[in-house]
């Protein structure tokens, strides 16, 4: 088994990048199938009836996975931005107590295998499967050609057995990747922590700026280059996650009009800051809790200052009434 140091999750949770790392033997296996973007709430519900299945009959819970994502190879001009980096993914299926996790290179080759030969190849040869869990709206193979009513009729005939889930519904909201990434793209980060269970989140380093060297001096942070999905334009209220410590926050998203030229940025300020260590490598993950307006334009930078008091006013009352539920539980 190799792994990469920053997209390696817990050791209980072994990584096989490719069917050659797979030790021979390896199974008998229950598993499901999927890119799992987000590890949300429906993927979880899936993953706990595998893990719970391969504790009973003494098997491996196994879930596989692709990078990059198929859409980025088969419709690179479609393709969505994602809701977590590849490294974020591998440690949140970790979470949920499976033994491992195959990550298969999507490439070419394997968009081309036909849904007998990928069962065949992956989850018969290669993992020693007794059970398969998915989703009702899983396809898989050549074209998308599959489903669960094939993936049966072969798990008939090759001696594995199909369990089709129904989709987890939250609030009425039937909870998908695509559903949570529209919500994130509105900015609607409230429903789009119901979906997945936790805050929707943003993992970068600190951008090149003022504070940032051996220590943060100022209480505000730019995030930097981020290559998956932002929520939309705005100011929100966040958490910052930075070297086990969490601050409280309010982060705007976007162009920063008022100051003439618009220059995209994710801009933090810590309201409970204190002088912390921080270098343009260091870790920080952002999370999205509660939108506090869109973005504008405002006639001078001293309208917008008053704003600003305004937000960070709102945010700290969040704050409270968030740890006084907290407290009162």
């Amino acid at each position: 088994m190799t792994a990469d140091m920053d997209t390696q999750p817990p050791d209980s949770c072994a990584v096989f990048r490719s069917l050659s790392e797979i030790p021979a033997g390896y199974g008998p296996s229950v598993v499901t199938v999927g890119n799992f973007d987000g590890v949300h709430l429906g993927h979880r519900q899936i993953l706990a009836a595998v893990t719970a299945e391969a504790r009973r009959v003494q098997a491996r819970a196994v879930a596989i996975t692709f990078d990059p994502h198929p859409e980025q190879l088969l419709r690179p001009a479609e393709a969505p931005l994602l809701l977590t980096p590849l490294a974020e993914r591998l440690r949140l299926l970790a979470e949920t107590g499976i033994d491992a996790v195959l990550l298969l290179p999507f490439d070419a080759t394997f968009a081309h295998l036909s849904p007998r030969e990928f069962v065949e190849r992956v989850l018969v040869t290669s993992l020693a499967t007794n059970s398969v869990h998915e989703g009702r709206n899983f396809r898989f193979g050549r074209g998308a050609a599959g489903g669960v009513r094939e993936l049966a009729a072969m798990g008939a005939d090759l001696g594995f057995t199909v369990h089709g889930h129904e989709p987890v519904r939250v609030r009425g909201m039937e909870v998908s990747s695509s559903a949570i990434r529209v919500l994130v793209g509105a900015g609607d980060v409230r429903r789009t922590r119901w979906m997945l269970g936790r805050p929707f989140a943003i993992l970068s380093t600190p951008a090149t700026g003022r504070g940032i060297g051996t220590r943060l001096l100022v209480p505000t942070v730019n995030l930097a280059r981020y290559d998956g999905l932002f929520p939309a334009m705005g100011v929100y209220v966040t958490r910052l996650k930075v070297n086990g410590r969490v601050f409280q926050s309010v982060t705007n998203v976007g162009n920063r009009p008022t100051f003439g030229e618009a220059s995209f940025a994710v801009e933090s300020h810590i309201l409970n800051f204190e002088p912390i260590d921080l270098s343009e490598s260091t870790s920080i993950e952002l999370e999205f809790l509660f939108r506090l307006r869109t973005e504008r334009q405002w006639p001078s930078p001293e309208a917008l200052k008053n704003q600003i008091f305004k937000d960070v006013a709102r945010a700290k009352r969040y704050f409270r009434c968030l740890d006084s539920m907290t407290a009162g539980v």
